[in-house]
């Protein structure tokens, strides 16, 4: 006997591919719905794959047919497409929607929108509760634009009961934008050093894709209308996530710690690079959903490993991963750190 149906829509996609598989464990009948179809992702024995593009008018309403009893959502990103949920609520039992922990501001109004301004990193709280102030709902900023999803579909909670899941920094294979591999590839170059800004002490609370997966299936079996952090049982420091990488690959590196932010350009920022904690309080989501992390950050990382290392072979880092060009940096400068280390 089967648990019901599940929509997951972005099903291709690094969360999507983990809720689809954790859906299906737990005996949901599950159709994978992705502007590509199945591509070359092979779903567990079952699964209905659907070619889908959101944009589409009308497009989601067809797939849903009859409808779902519950839809997981891993590419919402706006009011827009809230209202597109919302208007099918008819056809939808539940929901399951992924929002993020950008979308906190602290005490002084900073958030992750000012932090490339003089004094804009914002100090958090830690950990950060669900209760903390948000910035305001907008177009502007991707941050905004979380706000006003999350807004519009707890509004409408009675006619579409959803959780929310604000996620850390999500990790794990198939991701288009991997931090890890800011590690990863100094560890498969053997590069001898790692400068790290602020002694190495960063923090930015990651979320494994299989823990998220986790989540979305607590949530689909417990329908309500919440507002829930979603992250890993650790927070490692980038030192620690350094150690970690290291011990992956087998390699030894030296840490070179700056106290205080990068000394030239961008040598060593980091993508966790912060200069204040970002650590998520994961009380509610233990006490309401029973949530209980299925893997820790370091145990998780030889998968992401594999996967980086496979995607990079014979290629160059931007060939890999062009999503990063978004960024406007390059990650791996080696000159530039061996210039700032040879004048130290």
């Amino acid at each position: 006997m089967t648990k019901g149906n599940a929509f997951v829509l972005g099903a291709t996609g690094q969360v999507g591919r983990a809720a689809v598989r954790a859906l299906v464990a737990d005996g949901w009948e599950v159709t994978a719905a992705s502007r590509g179809g199945a591509g070359d992702d092979r779903w567990p024995d079952g699964v209905r794959s659907v070619a889908l593009d959101r944009n589409e008018e009308g497009a989601l309403a067809a797939a849903l047919g009859e409808g779902t009893d519950v839809l997981v959502d891993v590419v919402a990103y706006d009011a827009g497409h809230a209202a597109q949920l919302t208007g099918l609520a008819d056809r939808i039992g539940s929901a399951v929607v992924i929002s993020s922990g950008a979308v906190y501001e602290d005490a002084q109004g900073r958030s992750f929108d000012t932090q490339d301004q003089p004094d804009g990193f914002p100090r958090y709280p830690v950990p950060i509760p669900e209760s903390l102030a948000t910035v305001a709902p907008g177009d502007g900023t991707y941050s905004t634009r979380k706000v006003a999803l999350e807004q519009a579909l707890t509004a409408a909670g009675e006619l579409l009961p959803t959780t929310l899941l604000r996620a850390g920094s999500i990790h794990g294979p198939h991701c288009r934008s991997p931090r890890e591999l800011f590690f990863v590839k100094r560890a498969l170059d053997r590069r001898p050093v790692r400068v790290l800004a602020y002694n190495g002490l960063s923090q930015f609370h990651p979320a494994n894709v299989d823990n998220l997966a986790e989540l979305i299936r607590l949530a689909a079996a417990r329908p309500g209308t919440r507002v829930l952090n979603a992250g890993d049982p650790d927070v490692p420091t980038t030192a620690e996530i350094s150690a970690a990488v290291d011990a992956v690959v087998g390699v030894e590196s030296e840490l070179v710690l700056v106290d205080g932010p990068p000394p030239v350009g961008i040598v060593g920022e980091t993508p966790w690079g912060l200069d204040a904690p970002i650590v998520y309080d994961m009380t509610a989501a233990e006490r309401e959903l029973g949530y209980r992390p299925v893997v820790g950050y370091a145990e998780s990382l030889s998968a992401t490993v594999e996967w980086l290392t496979e995607r990079l072979a014979g290629r160059g880092w931007l060939e890999a991963f062009p999503n990063l060009a978004k960024y406007g940096q390059d990650w791996f400068d080696y000159a530039a750190e061996d210039a700032w280390l040879a004048s130290r």
